[in-house]
């Protein structure tokens, strides 16, 4: 958990203006007994996720694609290749939804902006120190044009089927 108090407490008000907002639907499917709270997501969201990343085309077309992702600092960060046609539709286009789903067990949900951390970025030696310790070499050795991204999200709900379970194994 890398997280501060004061990146909770945003990410909270973040999740609970979402949910809010939601619909009757996802309200009957994410009930009060199976909504994380931002602190549950902190603990929970350790180590790499593979994330469900979906960008949009010129023509308006929807892509998806999967991303190694890692939750900092109550954010979604991820490589990828700057010549990958999602880092292309993101410089044009940084609208995107982000999911994270393991079965029935947990559900993330995001919608917001990408935006591209160079390497001047203040927030960007944390994440590459947290990068190389997970991976044991930096993303940008990995090949010559690779991207640092991050989602700062408008929107966001966290769901666990089971909530004791997942909670219990954090």
């Amino acid at each position: 958990m890398k997280e501060t108090k004061e990146e909770v407490t945003e990410l909270q008000r973040l999740l609970d203006a979402a949910y809010d907002r939601s619909t009757e639907h996802l309200r009957a499917i994410i009930t009060d007994s199976r909504k994380l709270t931002a602190a549950d997501l902190a603990a929970v969201l350790t180590g790499m996720c593979t994330l469900n990343l979906a960008t949009v085309t010129a023509k308006g077309e929807p892509r998806i694609s999967a991303v190694d992702g890692h939750f900092l600092h109550a954010r979604w960060v991820f490589t990828t290749s700057g010549t990958a046609a999602k880092a292309r539709h993101l410089r044009a286009r940084p609208a995107a939804s982000i999911s994270y789903v393991d079965g029935e067990r947990i559900g993330v949900f995001s919608h917001g902006q990408v935006e591209f951390l160079e390497p001047e970025h203040p927030d960007f030696p944390a994440i590459e120190e947290h990068l190389v310790a997970h991976y044991g070499s930096s993303p940008s050795s990995w090949g010559d044009d690779i991207v640092y991204c991050r989602l700062e999200p408008s929107w966001m709900v966290g769901y666990a089927f089971d909530k004791a379970e997942v909670l219990s194994k954090t």
